[in-house]
């Protein structure tokens, strides 16, 4: 079965010392908090796309403060081996301008980023917020 490969671009929200995160159902039909994220559309860049997808997802624009760094794992979808690779970058809320994508979030919520990690599903969302926090000098 081949492999097909997927590229997605996301980012953290972080103000006030705060980070964003939005409520989801997984593959596994799992509610899980992640940070938001999406694939990149036709020739979009990884950025351009990351700010989209915060934007779609969150309701917030933002604008990009550096690249955090690339993520790359494997899963199936329906039955289908997939390989994808996430690039993540530090964002800045500049303004609220809507509400979250109803069809893909459920809700979001800013959490105090030392306890973000407790409200995080995946392990690697907790390497990545590591990642983001010793960036951040925190």
């Amino acid at each position: 079965m081949k492999m097909l490969k997927e590229h997605a671009a996301g980012g953290i929200v972080g103000r006030a010392g705060k980070i964003l995160l939005g409520k989801v159902t997984n593959l596994q039909g799992e509610i899980v908090w992640t940070f938001p994220k999406g694939h990149l559309e036709g020739k979009e860049r990884p950025l351009a796309a990351a700010l989209r997808e915060v934007e779609e997802e969150t309701g917030w624009r933002c604008r990009n403060a550096g690249l955090i760094g690339e993520v790359r794992y494997r899963f199936k979808r329906n039955g289908h081996p997939v390989a994808k690779k996430v690039r993540w970058y530090r964002m800045v809320p500049i303004k609220k301008i809507g509400r979250p994508d109803a069809a893909e979030i459920m809700q979001t919520k800013w959490c105090a980023a030392r306890s973000t990690r407790q409200n995080l599903s995946y392990p690697s969302d907790v390497r990545l917020l590591e990642r983001y926090l010793g960036q951040n000098g925190k």
